[in-house]
């Protein structure tokens, strides 16, 4: 028995575990568990109830070093598999996944929040990353080229980059890590991987599922600890030749600053501020619905999260009015408890964000006619909330908000409306609801984004590319454009008079 469960403050859900081996204190690194030479550790917590859930390994920098050692090692003996060798693993590696898909779902609430029906949606999502791209290891197919020489054969292959990097966020602990994880390992890359300090052990859990799967020590390392000392060695390693972020803008530009001396490939998921759209033509409870789903999953904690909706001024009363009666609705309790829509927020930074921004909203003439302040739940919890009639200059309508607040404004044409929608740094996604097929391929060309939902909420999957423009990222993560990332392009003439 671990010694975390021999602990009297433990907390209670986790005697809820089917298999205690899921919850792993300990960083992964070269198929081993370690804590490091200092043994050193931090805290993990339930930012429900505040209760502790585990104390983990807090590697340094050296120790990070070593993890690259051990996936640099590791990295000609992955790559040489056969392809199918490399499917097999993963493919095991998914369904080990799924048969534990209860207790990753519960580790993953008590350590970041979300309700469980959500939790458990992750883990299916999480997994099917895994399973396409176990499929997609076997298609790296080689290509001639046309010869421009005489005597000349043509081939361009791709090949594995090598060692990569990968840090994740606390918003999505399993699929953010598995999304960019699986398409490198597909490929014949190793992994160096730091998880968010909030949510460790849903990676950890997965190193304990690869492990079982038969990934080689060294392929797929979870080193755990501060962020700056972590990441900082990942990208000042000239052996890492690519890195995957998942988090804000301005962690992303300090990342590339960082990583400009050893020119690494860079896959960037940064900010969102998505816009909605609803059209006159749309209906009303369907446009509600997708209001919901845009903006309260994860308790508003998602980069694709709708941030401004942008309402046809001769519907804007009767939208808001149906909204407001779902909004009210929500029901705002511990992830843990069945039939919770809204779980905490993360910390108590993102609750002082989202006062904030309420805070400003209000000052510059918004009207608040639902929630508008911390819930009884606990410290961590925020109402949902509605504003109405939001100026176009506060907050809201320029930063991320993160949390479960929902800020209206109207509009009068189509042009005004994409222009405004478009006066943004961001451009991850936009949703827009419209009746008009020629409106809705209008849209497609002219907002500037990188994804654009018409009259849906979920686009997102193991085979589309996921990714934004401008300052919403690098690259796109998911479809086979996610497992070339982490390939480079070698072409091969050779002389045959």
């Amino acid at each position: 028995m671990s010694a975390h469960f021999a602990r009297p403050d433990r907390h209670p859900a986790l005697d809820g575990l089917r298999d205690r081996r899921m919850l792993r204190e300990l960083a992964y690194v070269d198929g081993h568990w370690t804590a490091g030479d200092a043994g050193q550790t931090f805290e993990v917590s339930d930012p429900a109830s505040g209760a502790n859930i585990g104390w983990v390994s807090k590697l340094n920098a050296d120790q990070t070093t070593i993890a690259i050692d051990a996936a640099a090692k590791a990295f000609p003996l992955w790559r040489d598999l056969l392809p199918q060798e490399r499917t097999a693993k993963l493919r095991r590696w998914y369904e080990l996944i799924l048969e534990a898909k209860d207790d990753l779902a519960l580790i993953m609430t008590l350590e970041q929040g979300k309700p469980l029906a959500e939790s458990r949606g992750e883990i299916d999502y999480a997994a099917s990353f895994i399973e396409w791209y176990a499929e997609e290891a076997k298609r790296l197919n080689a290509e001639g080229v046309t010869s421009h020489l005489p005597h000349a054969e043509m081939i361009v292959r791709r090949e594995a980059l090598g060692v990569v990097g990968v840090v994740t966020p606390w918003n999505f602990p399993s699929a953010m890590l598995t999304r960019k994880a699986a398409a490198a390992l597909a490929a014949g890359c190793t992994i160096v991987a730091h998880p968010s300090s909030e949510t460790p052990l849903s990676a950890l859990a997965l190193a304990e599922l690869a492990d079982r799967a038969g990934i080689p020590g060294g392929v797929f390392n979870i080193v755990t600890g501060d962020a700056a000392t972590i990441v900082g060695r990942l990208c000042e390693d000239s052996r890492v030749r690519a890195l995957s972020f998942t988090g804000s803008t301005e962690i992303g530009r300090l990342i590339a600053a960082q990583c400009a001396p050893t020119m690494k490939n860079l896959i960037m998921e940064l900010g969102g501020h998505a816009p909605l759209i609803i059209f006159a033509d749309a209906d009303i409870d369907r446009a509600v619905d997708i209001a919901i789903d845009a903006k309260f999953a994860t308790s508003g904690q998602d980069c694709l999260a709708a941030n401004r909706i942008y309402v046809e001024r001769s519907i804007q009363d009767p939208f808001a009015a149906a909204l407001t009666k779902r909004i009210v609705e929500l029901r705002v309790a511990s992830g843990l408890t069945e039939g919770t829509d809204i779980g905490p927020l993360m910390h108590e930074r993102a609750v002082q964000k989202v006062e904030e921004q309420v805070a400003d909203a209000l000052a510059r003439g918004a009207n608040c006619v639902a929630g508008g302040k911390r819930h009884q739940a606990g410290s961590l919890f925020y109402e949902p909330t509605l504003l109405t009639n939001v100026s176009d200059n506060a907050l809201i309508m320029h930063e991320e908000t993160f949390g479960p607040v929902a800020a209206i404004t109207s509009f009068d044409t189509e042009d005004e409306v994409i222009a405004r929608a478009n006066a943004t740094q961001y451009g991850l996604v936009a949703y827009a609801v419209t009746k008009d097929g020629a409106r809705m391929l209008r849209l497609g060309r002219k907002l500037e984004y990188g994804m654009v939902a018409i009259n849906r909420v979920k686009i997102t999957g193991a085979p589309i590319p996921f990714g934004g423009v401008k300052q919403s990222g690098l690259g796109r993560e998911g479809s086979r454009h996610g497992i070339e990332t982490f390939t480079e392009l070698k072409y091969l003439c050779i002389d045959t008079h």
